[in-house]
């Protein structure tokens, strides 16, 4: 005689004694991701940042624009002394320094945690990380230069203002390969990217931080696309590094060569910023 019955079914019958499932039996369930980045701060304190940044300097810039005509330049009218780059360089040396300090107090008032440990800053340590860190700001220089030749690039941007004398030359190349880039990189791979990172993705974390590297040199650059998109390069390069290594002072460092390359080149063109005009031809 053939069995016609139903085989049993596991989901609704009784297993066999003895054989009844237990939790240790069941694979393990597969861990959730880890996001890419994971600061301690939030977007929020990001964007206080940011409106920190934007906003300091202008208003320091109007206090010491008063000072001066106040004290130094009274008989110059204020469309003059707003052109004065000297000014200009005090008012965002103050602004920054001021930034540092609450991006200090925002990371060790509010969540205790050491700055730069939060931050990732991972100072390298071998000598040959240097050398190849700064070796990769020159040659993304050169590279970037060179393209630079197919782009529109107009011949004279707002920036050149700061290269009309040689003491303001001088002032911007110092500000330009120390506290410059020490504060871009701050906020931008230490504070930005970790946040786009854990909400976007590496990529997209990536491409954004370098979107907002390169607005923010727009107005320097009189909005001019060509010389806007070169700078956006730049930022996905530092980025970039940011990522790979984990350290905001590699990509600091990278930063750091980059602008010396360039101030240095500066320097040289203009026989050690003596004759300036030669940039505008």
């Amino acid at each position: 005689m053939f069995d016609l019955s139903s085989p049993p079914n596991p989901f609704f019958e009784s297993p066999p004694p003895g054989t009844e499932l237990r939790a240790t039996d069941l694979p393990p369930a597969s861990p959730a991701p880890s996001p890419a980045e994971n600061p301690v701060w939030t977007g929020w304190d990001v964007l206080l940042i940011a409106v920190l940044m934007f906003l300091t300097p202008i208003l320091l810039f109007s206090l010491i624009l008063g000072v001066a005509h106040r004290f130094l330049y009274r008989a110059l009218p204020w469309s003059q002394l707003q052109q004065k780059p000297t000014l200009a360089l005090v008012a965002e040396l103050l602004a920054y320094v001021a930034v540092l300090f609450c991006m200090i107090a925002l990371i060790e008032g509010k969540y205790h945690v050491r700055f730069f440990h939060a931050l990732g800053w991972n100072w390298p340590k071998a000598r040959s990380a240097h050398l190849r860190l700064a070796g990769l700001g020159i040659v993304v220089l050169f590279g970037l230069q060179g393209l630079a030749r197919f782009l529109p690039i107009p011949k004279s941007v707002p920036f050149d203002q700061f290269f009309q004398r040689p003491v303001d030359a001088w002032l911007t190349a110092i500000f330009a390969v120390s506290l410059g880039p020490f504060m871009e990189e701050l906020f931008f791979r230490g504070f930005l990217y970790p946040v786009l990172a854990r909400r976007l993705g590496t990529l997209a974390a990536i491409l954004l931080t370098a979107l907002g590297f390169g607005l923010l040199h727009a107005v320097q650059l009189g909005f001019a696309w060509g010389a806007v998109f070169i700078i956006f390069l730049v930022g996905v390069t530092l980025t970039v590094v940011r990522a790979v290594t984990h350290s905001v002072s590699a990509s600091f460092l990278v930063h750091v060569a980059y602008n010396s390359t360039l101030m240095v080149l500066t320097f040289v063109a203009t026989g050690g910023f003596r004759h300036l005009e030669r940039l505008n031809q």
